[in-house]
């Protein structure tokens, strides 16, 4: 059976703890690979080692750091098919949905290329007499980022190509459950240039995730998951001294009012709900109908829903592939079981879903879950399947209030006609990131990435501006040179003159 190893120092380094995690093909249930689990102390080790590497890096200029970032960002597009098809294999998803994260992920590793830019300080020149004010930016040391399941190379490389642009060196700890894509990546930045040290990979579970967040020589830690996780770390990082940024979970809402095109807002739903197997923190998973128009938006989806293709990610007809594990699965399907019972109109019902050939995947359909109630559990927890929740509200204000009133604010969409509405919605809902007649508003790489409420725990969205204050941390520096033409003026123990 296959391993996968560590990657640290540069190369491959065997698991040392005796302790393997299982990695499944979702599409046949079949264990294909085993994934070593590290201990504290293989945590430990490679700590030290990417100590030792930013003593260098960190030195390092930025015409050297930008060089091999050029070099890496020129592999990872050669290797885009490669990198899918691990996605694929250990994930499930499609490949043209495993090719859309891998060039998501590039778009970062394009903004850390041109970082030169954004790293630039800031200079006051004679504030006082022959005195000069600067403010810089420099590198935290390590950083580890704690990176989830459903997008395996795509939220790592949100993190480190930030990361090591700035001079920092990196740990990345992925999810156990789909490892090959981050030691890939890894490799591919050895071989673009990156120095031995810099990015290294340690597979584990919550043993390595403690021992990351209790590592006093970790600086910062990045982390994406569910909610209960996020403020775990946050609360666990902090404590040791420790700059993070977690992000949670989600339960994204999609405000639909009487005046939007109908049909192109049951496409984005049903595209935003179902698309990645619904696998996704950016998922809509709840569409609020205003007004007369809820029965006939619940028809068209319904109607799209039925049609799309389930089957294994590597089969290219398929459109929507299996979820990650069967545990996950049942629970997903619990969810549907149990909506009827609190008062939903069970619409489609995707539970007991197979594929022929393919019994033993982890399969489920789509779901479509109308009238919903929003003390219910479908409404209430981040389900993180392919269950699409409507609810009615008769005015665009008790949508708003319904919205607002979710403990989550990740992400939010509104389809409509009306500028007014869009321009009030987007400056009344309480979520980090807004989609007028654009369901899934994942920002471009430029701009940063998070939610509000718990959906984010720490100061700092993820990649973009955000992603550059958070892995650096400014320095001020007053400069008073004196003029050559003048002898020393002797010792003044005041305070500094600024006039």
């Amino acid at each position: 059976m296959k391993t996968v190893n560590h990657w640290i120092g540069g190369k491959t380094v065997e698991g040392a703890s005796g302790n393997y995690g299982p990695v499944t093909d979702p599409a046949t249930g079949e264990v294909t690979t085993q994934v070593a689990l590290a201990s504290a102390d293989e945590v430990d080790a490679a700590v030290r080692v990417a100590q030792e590497a930013f003593q260098t890096w960190g030195q390092s200029s930025l015409a050297a750091r930008t060089k091999v970032l050029f070099a890496y960002r020129a592999l990872l597009d050669a290797n885009r098919d490669a990198i899918a098809e691990l996605i694929t294999a250990e994930h499930g998803k499609v490949h043209s949905d495993a090719l859309g994260e891998v060039a998501r992920g590039l778009e970062i590793v394009e903004l850390a290329c041109g970082i030169t830019t954004q790293l630039k300080g800031e200079l006051s020149t004679s504030v006082s007499n022959r005195v000069d004010v600067s403010s810089i930016r420099q590198p935290l040391g390590v950083v580890a980022g704690i990176t989830p399941f459903n997008f395996p190379a795509m939220v790592p490389m949100w993190m480190f190509p930030l990361a090591v642009a700035c001079g920092n060196t990196f740990i990345l700890k992925p999810s156990e459950k789909d490892p090959s894509a981050a030691n890939k990546l890894a490799e591919l930045a050895s071989e673009a240039g990156l120095p031995a040290g810099v990015l290294n990979v340690v597979h584990g579970d919550k043993v390595a995730v403690d021992a990351l967040l209790a590592h006093p020589g970790i600086a910062a830690v990045s982390f994406v998951g569910s909610t209960p996780i996020a403020r775990h770390i946050h609360t666990t990082a902090s404590a040791n001294g420790k700059r993070v940024q977690a992000l949670g979970g989600a339960k994204n809402h999609m405000l639909v009012l009487p005046d939007a095109d109908l049909d192109a807002a049951a496409d984005a739903a049903v595209s935003a709900a179902y698309g990645s197997a619904g696998e996704r923190c950016m998922a809509i998973s709840a569409v609020v109908a205003v007004g007369s128009i809820a029965d006939e938006l619940v028809e068209k989806i319904r109607e799209r829903a039925e049609k799309i293709k389930i089957g294994p990610g590597n089969d290219p007809s398929s459109e929507m592939g299996p979820l990650i594990t069967a545990a996950h699965r049942d629970k997903v399907a619990s969810y549907v079981k149990g909506a009827a019972d609190q008062g939903a109109d069970v619409v489609l019902d995707g539970t007991g879903y197979t594929v022929g050939g393919f019994e033993k995947g982890h399969w489920i359909g789509l779901s479509l879950l109308d009238n919903v109630k929003t003390d219910s559990d479908a409404y209430r927890d981040e389900i993180f399947g392919p269950v699409l929740c409507v609810l009615r509200a008769e005015t665009y204000e008790e949508g708003v209030a319904l919205i607002n009133a979710s403990p989550f604010g990740n992400g939010t969409a509104i389809f409509t006609r009306d500028g007014g509405a869009a321009r009030r919605f987007q400056l009344e809902i309480e979520a980090g990131m807004v989609g007028v007649n654009v369901p899934i508003p994942v920002p471009v790489g430029y701009h940063s990435f998070g939610g509000w409420k718990d959906s984010l725990f720490g100061d700092h969205h993820i990649y973009g501006n955000d992603g550059i204050h958070f892995y650096t941390r400014g320095k001020v520096v007053t400069t008073r040179w004196p003029d050559p033409s003048e002898a020393p003026s002797g010792v003044d123990l005041g305070f500094p003159r600024n006039h």
